[in-house]
Formats: C-alpha cells, sequence, structure tokens
C-alpha cells in the first residue's frame, strides 16, 4: 500500500512539474495574455544591448594637459552619474587609455543631444545684471522638473542648501525688479526677473522646451561638475543590422543544435534522456527569466554565454559531455555495475558527484568573477550571463534533475540497468 502510495504521489508531481515546464516555456517563447494580465515572451522582454538593438556610442577625450587617474575615475562616474540621470538604460560608460571614456547608449536618442549633455562641465552659476556671481552649483543641493502651475511650462526646480538659501535670499532682496541670469558653462539658460524676496532655498529655472530638456538640465546640475573639459571626438550611431542578423542565426542554429542533442539523448539513453531533455528546457526558460527580472542586457557575447551553458547545462544529465557535471551519471553508472539497485545507484550517484559538481562550477565562477572586475564593456556583459547561467544549471542539475530521476524510478520509469545501457557482470 505504501509503495503504490508513492508511486501515484510521484507520478502526479512528476506530470505536473511537466505541465509547469511546458506551459512556461510557451508562454516564455510566444507571450501569454490572459484577462489583461500579460506576460512578454522572453524576446521583447529582455534588454538588448547595443550591438542587438543599436544606440550611440561616443568616445570622449579629457582635454586637459595633466591628468591624473583620480580625475578620469572621477569624470567617468560623473558622466555615468549623468547619463543615469537622463533616464537612460543599460549604458557602458569605460575608461579607454589614460584619456578617454566611451560611452555607449542602447536605443534610440538624439546623438547631438546626448553629446551636448555629456561633454558640458556642468558649472552651474546665478549672476546680477552687473555681472557678479550671486549664486553657485555648489550651493545647489538637489535638482529636480515639474510643471508650472500657471503656465503648465516644463521648469527646473532646485533645493538649496542652507548656505546657498541665505545667499539666494540676500540676492534676491537686492535684485528685486532686477533679472538674475542663470547659466550653465557660460551658456545662458534662464533670465528671470525677481519679483519678491524667496527666502524659502527653492528657485526655479525656467526656459526649457520640453520636460526632456528639463530633465536633462536637472541631471546636469544633480551630477555636478566635471573636474576636466571633456569633448567628443567620435560620435557613431551604431545601426541593429549585426544583431538583426546575428541574433536570428544565433537562435536558429541553438535551437537546430538543442532538437539534435534531444534527439540523440532520448535514442541513446532513452528514459534518462528524456529527463535530461526537461531539465535543459527548464534550464533554459529559468536563465531567460533571470536576465528578465534582473534588467540584464544581452549582447552577442551573452548570448554565446548562454549557449555555452546550455551545453554545459546537457552535461549535467548526460553521459560523454566534457562538462564536471557527466559525473553525476557516470557514478550511477559505476554503481549499477557493482549490482546496486537502480534506486540505490540514482541516490549514491548523486551523493558522490556532489563535491565535484560544486567544486567545478565554483572554479568557473571564480574565473567569471575575474572577467567581471578586471574586463570592460562585453567582456563584463559575458562575464554576468555566465555567472547567471552556471548558478542556474547548478540549480537544473542538483535539484531538478536528481527529484525527476528519483520520481522517475518510484514511477518504475527507471528500474532496469539497460535504461542506463549498462549490463549486469
Amino acid at each position: 500500500m505504501k509503495k503504490g502510495h508513492t508511486k501515484g504521489r510521484s507520478t502526479i508531481l512528476f506530470i505536473l512539474t511537466l505541465i509547469v515546464i511546458v506551459v512556461f516555456a510557451f508562454a516564455g517563447a510566444r507571450g501569454v495574455e490572459i484577462a489583461g494580465w500579460e506576460f512578454k515572451s522572453f524576446n521583447k522582454a529582455i534588454t538588448k544591448g547595443l550591438d542587438l538593438q543599436g544606440g550611440v556610442s561616443v568616445l570622449m577625450e579629457i582635454q586637459d594637459e595633466d591628468v591624473t587617474k583620480e580625475d578620469l575615475e572621477k569624470t567617468r562616474q560623473l558622466i555615468d552619474l549623468r547619463v543615469n540621470k537622463l533616464g537612460v538604460a543599460e549604458t557602458s560608460v569605460t575608461v579607454e587609455g589614460d584619456r578617454r571614456v566611451r560611452v555607449e547608449i542602447p536605443g534610440e536618442y538624439d546623438s547631438k543631444d546626448l553629446v551636448d549633455s555629456l561633454s558640458k562641465t556642468g558649472n552651474l552659476t546665478f549672476k546680477d545684471e552687473d555681472g557678479n556671481e550671486v549664486l553657485s552649483g555648489s550651493d545647489v543641493e538637489e535638482a529636480g522638473t515639474m510643471l508650472d502651475s500657471t503656465s503648465n511650462a516644463p521648469v527646473v526646480t532646485l533645493k538649496l542648501t542652507d548656505e546657498g538659501t541665505k545667499k539666494f535670499a540676500e540676492a534676491t532682496e537686492n535684485n528685486l525688479n532686477k533679472k538674475i541670469y542663470i547659466y550653465m558653462d557660460d551658456e545662458e539658460i534662464s533670465a528671470p526677473t525677481v519679483d519678491s524676496v524667496i527666502t524659502g532655498g527653492n528657485a526655479i529655472i525656467k526656459g526649457s522646451s520640453s520636460i526632456d530638456e528639463a530633465k536633462n538640465l536637472a541631471g546636469l546640475i544633480n551630477a555636478g561638475a566635471l573636474p576636466v573639459t571633456v569633448k567628443a571626438i567620435q560620435i557613431e550611431n551604431v545601426g541593429a543590422q549585426l544583431g538583426a542578423e546575428a541574433l536570428p542565426n544565433a537562435v536558429k542554429a541553438g535551437l537546430i543544435g538543442i532538437a539534435i542533442i534531444f534527439l540523440f539523448m532520448i535514442l541513446y539513453y532513452r528514459i534518462p534522456g528524456v529527463i535530461a531533455c526537461i531539465a535543459l528546457t527548464l534550464y533554459v526558460c529559468l536563465t531567460l527569466l533571470v536576465f528578465v527580472e534582473a534588467d540584464v542586457a544581452l549582447t552577442l557575447p551573452g548570448i554565446a554565454s548562454l549557449f555555452v551553458l546550455q551545453s554545459a547545462a546537457l552535461a549535467a544529465v548526460s553521459v560523454g559531455a566534457v562538462d564536471a557535471n557527466v559525473l553525476i551519471f557516470e557514478r550511477v553508472r559505476e554503481e549499477l555495475k557493482n549490482g546496486m539497485s537502480v534506486k540505490s545507484a540514482v541516490e549514491k550517484g548523486f551523493s558522490n558527484a556532489l563535491s565535484s559538481i560544486v567544486d567545478s562550477n565554483i572554479t568557473t565562477i571564480i574565473a567569471a568573477l575575474v572577467l567581471y572586475f578586471m574586463g570592460t564593456g562585453s567582456v563584463k556583459g559575458f562575464a554576468v550571463t555566465l555567472m547567471i547561467g552556471i548558478a542556474v544549471s547548478m540549480f537544473t542539475a542538483i535539484v531538478v534533475t536528481k527529484t525527476l530521476m528519483k520520481w522517475a524510478v518510484n514511477m518504475g520509469m527507471l528500474k532496469s540497468n539497460w535504461q542506463f545501457r549498462v549490463k549486469r557482470g
């Protein structure tokens, strides 16, 4: 009675797991929309990098003669902050050489406006009609944007520091019914007339033609002034032709390769091969889901690492692959050859292979960490996708595959040495 109960329970769980994986894979491939709730396909949901969706690549050079490493890193950080303040996602801001910073921004953006925003030193000043400076960017604590309640025009809001509040109160008192000119890098951006003394520590900058322009200006103010003068020496509007060609071909090649491997494993390993295919399907779906949830930008090197890890995941549940996880089935086969039952061989095989599996993958993770911290641009992208893939492949190999194998044994799907291509004695 107990044996029958275990068999029935394992059968139900196996079937339910299979259904969940199939539905998950279908939803990820095609997308699903039910009653207003939408699960986007992975192709639509995953953020694509510059090489896949196109964008703007800008190489900026410091114009000052004496440039320290600290100045270079500070410039990179501020440019990165400025780009983020512009609301641009998945950018890459990296140092090239000892005087240059490359900015790669995926998506469709006006390259001229971006370059203008990035090239500004960000030196904000307030001057009276006589040209005297009454306030500077250092006196501004935070900048934001809003729509003016009277004109409905976009404006930049300024929250001043305590010292800035005192300066601005004095400046507005001394310049009643006069203009205060606001400059960004010696370019006049606004010239409001003072109609009252402002003591609350808040100010606004008018003159923005659009909310995007106001956000750009606010981003410059928040980022602060660059320690050096930079100039764009190379601007490229990168098309997605390479990605448009490479991505479909990579996906097609991957699907063909997986289909061939599926066929081989089913023909060669029978039921264990079917379980391996189920585990790999789940691996691919979980990996892509992590990409979406973590907002990882998928690049061509990332695609390469994904397919590399697909092979590694297969190795975790198959014989004949080069990945260390092959030890799972190898150990199972060894135990079967020694006369152990299928159930005991599966349990002991996984137990004996666990340490080798963990060691192998940790070694690869260490290498990926080195690539991430030492590399730049695409190399970092490759390292991130590699680490995600390794983590998911370990989960599918150690947890999912083992559980499915255990259920298959309880169901009676795996009950003979023949199914593992092992001959007793």
